[in-house]
């Protein structure tokens, strides 16, 4: 496969990140070889809670620095982080139109262990394809180019720290608007869990 659009496997992506990808048909790379960078949306995922932006971090084991290729990092379990991933889930989209529609699917991620993180996203983000009802056509990435020749590079695009304008993206309903405003570009989660099918029309 020929693919024009280069991507980092992410958990549980921003919006902006399948945004991206419609605008190549949903044809693209998913990198597996570079090296873990830190702090970027490979092992976190960010959510609206009743006090904001919450960051959900997925921890990695130790040594998973920048010498570890994204595709070998394997996730720590020295504490139960899918639990707490999971209560936060519920504290903050129990109450939203389509979280149970989604919730006993989406559960099974939280109620197994899994060791590698690449496998992990990997796995949640067919499952998103597939509630999105969109049948993408990816490959994976067999050596690590710094420089490349595809149309779109999105590996060091999209950062969490990176400040988003709301004006780039049309506000939808979310639970806890009322007291903070549309927050954009936030996981994939809060667009499925709010819209429900409405989600794939959307982006």
């Amino acid at each position: 496969m020929q693919s024009s659009a280069i991507f980092p496997l992410f958990y549980l992506p921003p919006v902006g990140y399948f945004s991206g990808l419609k605008a190549f048909d949903y044809c693209f790379s998913i990198e597996r070889e570079e090296h873990f960078p830190k702090q970027t949306y490979r092992n976190r995922a960010r959510i609206y809670s009743p006090n904001g932006n919450l960051d959900l971090i997925i921890p990695v084991v130790k040594g998973s620095k920048v010498h570890t290729k994204v595709k070998d990092v394997k996730i720590s379990n020295d504490f139960n982080w899918q639990r707490l991933h999971w209560k936060s889930f519920e504290s903050c989209y129990r109450n939203s139109a389509y979280f149970e529609y989604y919730e006993d699917e989406f559960a099974v991620f939280y109620q197994q262990k899994f060791g590698f993180l690449f496998d992990f996203n990997l796995q949640l983000l067919d499952w998103l394809f597939k509630q999105l009802k969109i049948t993408p056509a990816y490959a994976f990435t067999n050596e690590y180019h710094k420089e490349t020749d595809v149309v779109q590079d999105y590996r060091t695009k999209l950062h969490f720290k990176q400040e988003v304008a709301a004006g780039d993206f049309k506000p939808y309903f979310q639970v806890f608007d009322d007291r903070q405003g549309f927050k954009p570009n936030l996981s994939i989660v809060d667009l499925l869990f709010n819209q429900g099918p409405q989600s794939k029309n959307y982006l």
